[in-house]
This record gives C-alpha cells, sequence and structure tokens, in this order.
C-alpha cells in the first residue's frame, strides 16, 4: 500500500501502473490527504506504516499500525522533509480522534485503490516467494540472496543495493533480514530508515504489463444495474467503515429517510446487519455484501 501511494504521485513505470494510476485517482477521495502527507512520492515516508509483522488482513494490519508507541509516532513523523505540518500535529501526539482518521485512510485506500486489483497482485507475489523458495532448496540462504540480483548483489558477508536511493550502511547486529518482494516497488529497492526492528528489504518483483485488465468503475455500474444506483451507493458507503443512517445519508448524499429505507432493504438481502453500540445502530457490510461489492478478492484482501 505505501509504495502504491509513492507511485500515484509519481510518473514511473508508465507501461506497468498507468491504466491502474488513472483507475485509482478517479476513485480516491480527498480524506486521504494524511496518508499522502506520511507518504510523498520521493524522500522518506513514515516507518511505522510498515510494521515488519504486520498480518495479511487488512484490518490487523490497520490495528498494527494504530498501535504504534507515541514515542515512535514523534519520532518517525519528525523524519519527514520539510517544515513541521500542522494537520499531522495531532497525529504526532497519539491524539485518538487523529489515529482514527488515519486508519479509516488506510482502509478507504485499501478498499479503492489495492483490493480491486488483488487477485493479480497475490498472484504475482506468490509466484516471487516460490521462486525463491526453490532457490533455497537449491542452496540455503546463499542461493536465496545470490537470486536478488540485480536489485541486491550478494559479496559475503555484505549484501550491496547498487540501485538504493540512499548512500549508507546497515549493521544488522542480530536483528535479522526481511526479504519482502512488493508489486508496486518499482526499480530500486527501499528499506527502513532506522529502528530496533528486523531490517526489511523490499525489492521489485516482474510484471505482467496487461495485469490491470479488470476496471472497478465497470463493476460499479454493473452493482449499480443490479441494486439500483442509490442502494448501491448505500452498500459503498458501508464498506469502509461501520455507519449509523446519519452517516450513510451523509455519505450517499441521500435523505435520511431514503437511507433508512435502502439500508432496511440491504438488511433483508443479507448484505447488510446491525450492530446496536450504546443507544446508536451501525450498519456493517456481511460476507456476502462484501463479495458482492468487491468480488472473490474481498476474502483475502479483507
Amino acid at each position: 500500500m505505501l509504495l502504491s501511494v509513492h507511485l500515484l504521485g509519481r510518473r514511473e513505470g508508465v507501461a506497468v501502473f498507468d491504466g491502474w494510476r488513472r483507475r485509482a485517482r478517479r476513485a480516491l477521495s480527498p480524506e486521504l490527504r494524511t496518508l499522502f502527507a506520511l507518504a510523498p512520492p520521493w524522500g522518506y515516508s513514515a516507518d511505522f506504516l510498515t510494521p515488519p509483522e504486520a498480518p495479511d488482513d487488512i484490518d490487523a494490519a490497520v490495528e498494527a499500525v494504530l498501535a504504534t508507541p507515541r514515542a515512535r509516532l514523534r519520532h518517525d513523523i519528525d523524519q519527514l522533509a520539510g517544515p513541521p505540518r500542522a494537520d499531522l500535529a495531532d497525529l504526532r501526539r497519539g491524539r485518538p480522534a487523529a489515529l482514527r482518521q488515519l486508519g479509516a485512510s488506510l482502509k478507504g485506500y485499501h478498499r479503492r485503490a489495492v483490493a480491486p486489483y488483488w487477485d493479480a497482485i497475490d498472484a504475482e507475489v506468490r509466484a516471487e516467494r516460490a521462486r525463491l523458495a526453490r532457490e533455497f532448496l537449491k542452496g540455503g540462504t546463499e542461493a536465496v540472496l545470490t537470486a536478488l540480483r540485480p536489485f541486491a548483489i550478494w559479496q559475503p558477508p555484505v549484501l550491496r543495493l547498487p540501485r538504493h536511493p540512499a548512500e549508507r550502511d546497515v549493521h544488522l547486529g542480530g536483528r535479522g533480514l526481511i526479504l519482502t518482494p512488493s508489486f508496486f516497488c518499482w526499480r530500486a529497492p527501499t528499506t527502513l530508515k532506522e529502528h530496533d526492528d528486523p531490517q526489511v528489504l523490499v525489492y521489485p518483483i516482474e510484471h505482467d504489463p496487461a495485469w490491470p485488465a479488470d476496471d472497478p468503475a465497470e463493476a460499479a455500474r454493473s452493482l449499480g444495474r443490479l441494486l439500483g444506483s442509490t442502494r448501491a451507493s448505500v452498500l459503498e458507503a458501508v464498506a469502509e467503515t461501520p455507519a449509523t443512517t446519519t452517516d450513510i445519508a451523509r455519505r450517499a448524499d441521500i435523505s435520511l429517510a431514503s437511507a433508512s429505507e435502502h439500508a432496511r432493504a440491504l438488511k433483508d438481502a443479507g448484505l447488510l446487519t446491525a450492530s446496536r453500540q450504546g443507544n446508536r445502530v451501525y450498519h456493517v457490510l456481511t460476507k456476502l455484501g462484501a463479495r458482492l461489492l468487491h468480488g472473490p478478492a474481498a476474502d483475502r484482501a479483507g
């Protein structure tokens, strides 16, 4: 996700990524400005966005990011280039409202820019992992490190990154090294800047230039034809986070009465369910609703 945010602000990999870039930009919301502030197209991005032990499930991964200690939040945000940003001040202090906004931004970005393409992303990354597994069976760790050429060159006991944008030496000191093949890493590998966790080496993989074959916009039009445009908008309004009827009305830009009527119809169809918290009732997307909205990728992408 982090590296895909970088690519949205660049013009690299035109043949591979321009189709995805056009579609993602059309789908994205201005609510995501916090995420773009933390992950500018060039230079350092806040390391806490990529916890090395993050699980595959998007909800659990976001929770891992939001559990970042306040000292780490301050440290990483202070490393960002340029003068301190007022819009990151509350997040830097670990304020709950700012953390909730970041969580919503991460989930919203994933839903619009990553989840619709998950099948292709997952297939190519799995293929690269299988390639390294075969190398390991043939020759152990030495063979794996040698197989990282041209992005990393193994010259025992040093792993050299000739295309890395920063000139520095990293001494593992027993911390270990996590190799992460990445769909959205382009041309040069990248690493975490500095902290006490295992070092992470993220490197590019090969791509099929025709990979964004299924147009999510067409899928959205098909959903509208199936459910009706207003009801499809209501389903979309609940997809990112649970929502009250008032939330749905605001997000879908419809009246409160209309939001209530459509939410009830979607609940009767098994696409939404209701969850009471105190004196509020939240509408929540069911697994069936998620599959209708996102297709089979919803099962794996969260």
